[in-house]
C-alpha cells in the first residue's frame, strides 16, 4: 500500500534566508561594469530558498512517486516497455566512446564508426534487408524517412504517385508520416480475423498508389499471415511495401521482414533492443531497405576501405540529412551491447518468451474480459471493456483502479477498431510471478465491477494524485504556478 502524503511544491517549502551552500567572501575587486555589453541576470523574484536536506528529500520523494520499469510491470501494448540491462548503460557511458566530438575527423573516430557499421550489419542480418541508415531519431522519424525514400524513388522514375494505403489496424503515426510526404491516405479495412482484407487491397491498389504501410504483427498482435501475397499485389502495380517494425519483438530471431518481400521498414532500438524508452526519449529509429532503395538513403553513409572507415557524402540520389550528425549514438551503443550479449539464440528466445508471456495473459483473462478477435496473437493481446460496460465500468475506470494495485495500466482505447480497448504487452522480461500479480489484479477488478462499480468509477484511491478531470485539464491547462 502506498503511504499517501501530499508532497508540497518546492516554492511552498521555501523559507527566506535558507540556503544549501555558504560561499566565502569575494576576495577580488568586483568590476563587472568594466565588461562592456555583459548581460547579468537579476535576482529571480520568488526563487525558492531551501536547505540541502530539504531539496534532496523533495526530489527523492518526487522520484518515488513516478512509476518506472525498474519498479514493476509496464504492460503498455505496442510500446515494448521492457527492462533495460544496467550493463548496457555502463558500456554506453564509456568516455572513450561518448567523449568523441561529433565533428572530430574520421581518423580520430574510427572506433565509433566501426561500432555503428557493426550495428548496421547486424540489423541487416536480423531483418533480412540489404542496407540500413542509423540517422532517424525515433520510430515516427524512421517512418517519415522510409516514406521519403519511397517518394524519392518514384519521383526519380517520373511520377511520385498520389496515394498511400494504410490498414485500419496500423500504428497511428503511419498516416501522419505519409501525409507529411505529400500523400493522400486511403484506409484498408480489416477482415473478421483482424488482418488485411486482400479483396479490399486488390481493389484499392492502382498505379497511383506509392506504397502500402503495414504493421506486422499488427496492433491487435495478429500476424499478417498473407503478407507475401499482400506484397505481390502491391509490387504488381509498382508500389512498395513499407513495414512498421515497432512490433519486431514478436519476430526477431524467428523470421525476417526482408524474407516476406518487405521493401523498407523502420526499427525501434528503444523498444526491441532494450534501450530506455519513454519520457520523450532518447529513441532511435533506423531504417532498413532493400537494394532498390539504397541509393536514396540519408547522407553520410558509413563505408570501409582498406581497414579504414569513412563517411561518404557523395551520393547524388540521397534524400539528404534527416538528423544532425549521425543519429542517437548512445542509444545505438546500448542496442549493440544487447544484441551481442544475446546472440542469435538469445534473440530467438527473447521473441519466443515475449509471445509466451502474452498468450499466458490472454488465456488467463479470456472470458473475463472481451476479446473481439479470436485469431492467434503474438507479443500482445487486445481485450475490451464490453463485459464490464454492462455495470457502467469503462476501460478508463479499469486502468485507474489498476493504479491502486500498484500496477501500471495497459494501453487504452487503441487500436481504434476495438472499442474500449485494453492492449497488453508483457514483453519477455516479466516473470510468471509478475504476470500472475497482474492477472489476479485484473480478475479482482472484474469482480469489483460487478459488485461495487462505484469503487472503480472513483479510482484511484491510494495514489499520490487522485483522478483528474482530464477534459478540463486539456481545455484549460494550468501552466504557471501563481503562488496561491
Amino acid at each position: 500500500m502506498i503511504n499517501v502524503i501530499r508532497e508540497p511544491l518546492i516554492f511552498e517549502i521555501s523559507s527566506p534566508g535558507k540556503s544549501g551552500v555558504r560561499l566565502p567572501a569575494l576576495d577580488v575587486p568586483e568590476r563587472l561594469e568594466a565588461v562592456e555589453g555583459l548581460s547579468l541576470r537579476e535576482d529571480i523574484e520568488g526563487f525558492p530558498e531551501v536547505s540541502e536536506t530539504e531539496i534532496t528529500r523533495h526530489f527523492t520523494r518526487l522520484s518515488q512517486m513516478n512509476y518506472c520499469v525498474d519498479f514493476g510491470f509496464y504492460p503498455l501494448g505496442s510500446c515494448t516497455m521492457k527492462y533495460n540491462p544496467k550493463l548496457n548503460e555502463k558500456i554506453a557511458g564509456m568516455s572513450s566512446l561518448v567523449g568523441v566530438h561529433p565533428l572530430a575527423p574520421e581518423k580520430l573516430a574510427q572506433g565509433n564508426l566501426e561500432l555503428m557499421k557493426i550495428l548496421e550489419n547486424l540489423l541487416c542480418e536480423i531483418t533480412g534487408m540489404d542496407a540500413v541508415s542509423l540517422q532517424p531519431a525515433a520510430g515516427a522519424h524512421g517512418e517519415l524517412t522510409g516514406m521519403m525514400l519511397i517518394r524519392a524513388y518514384h519521383q526519380a522514375h517520373g511520377n511520385p504517385r498520389k496515394y498511400v494505403l494504410i490498414p485500419d489496424s496500423a500504428h497511428g503515426t503511419n498516416p501522419s508520416s505519409a501525409h507529411i510526404c505529400g500523400y493522400v491516405v486511403k484506409e484498408i479495412k480489416s477482415n473478421d480475423r483482424g488482418t488485411i482484407s486482400l479483396e479490399d487491397l486488390a481493389r484499392e491498389m492502382t498505379e497511383e498508389v506509392a506504397a502500402l504501410m503495414v504493421t506486422n504483427p499488427n496492433t491487435l498482435g495478429v500476424f499478417e499471415s498473407d503478407i507475401c501475397q499482400i506484397a505481390e499485389i502491391v509490387h504488381a502495380r509498382g508500389g512498395f511495401v513499407y513495414m512498421d517494425g515497432a512490433n519486431l519483438n514478436a519476430l526477431a530471431g524467428v523470421t525476417r521482414p526482408g524474407d516476406m518481400k518487405v521493401d523498407v521498414l523502420h526499427l525501434n532500438l528503444h523498444k526491441t533492443f532494450s534501450t530506455p524508452h519513454g519520457g520523450g526519449g532518447p529513441g532511435s529509429g533506423p531504417v532498413a531497405v532493400k537494394k532498390i532503395l539504397e541509393p536514396y538513403l540519408p547522407v553520410p553513409v558509413i563505408e570501409e576501405k582498406d581497414g579504414q572507415y569513412y563517411l561518404n557524402y557523395n551520393r547524388p540520389q540521397s534524400i539528404g540529412r534527416v538528423k544532425s550528425f549521425y543519429g542517437q549514438f548512445q542509444v545505438m551503443l546500448k542496442a549493440l551491447a544487447y544484441i551481442l550479449a544475446l546472440g542469435p539464440a538469445g534473440l530467438r528466445e527473447m521473441t519466443e518468451t515475449a509471445v509466451l508471456n502474452s498468450n499466458y495473459i490472454r488465456k488467463s483473462l479470456e472470458g473475463i474480459y472481451h476479446l473481439k478477435y479470436d485469431s492467434p496473437t503474438l507479443h500482445e493481446c487486445v481485450f475490451s471493456d464490453k463485459f464490464q460496460k454492462d455495470f457502467g465500468v469503462s476501460n478508463l475506470d479499469i486502468s485507474k483502479r489498476l493504479l491502486d494495485y500498484g500496477l501500471h495500466p495497459p494501453t487504452m482505447s487503441f487500436p481504434l477498431i476495438v472499442h474500449g480497448a485494453l492492449m497488453i504487452e508483457p514483453t519477455e522480461t516479466e516473470s510468471r510471478r509478475d504476470l500472475d500479480l497482474f492477472i489476479e489484479a485484473m480478475k479482482a477488478i472484474d469482480r469489483e465491477a460487478r459488485e461495487n462499480p462505484e469503487l472503480l468509477r472513483t479510482a484511484p484511491h491510494i495514489t499520490y494524485v487522485r483522478r483528474l478531470d482530464e477534459v478540463q485539464a486539456a481545455r484549460n491547462p494550468v501552466l504557471r504556478w501563481e503562488g496561491k
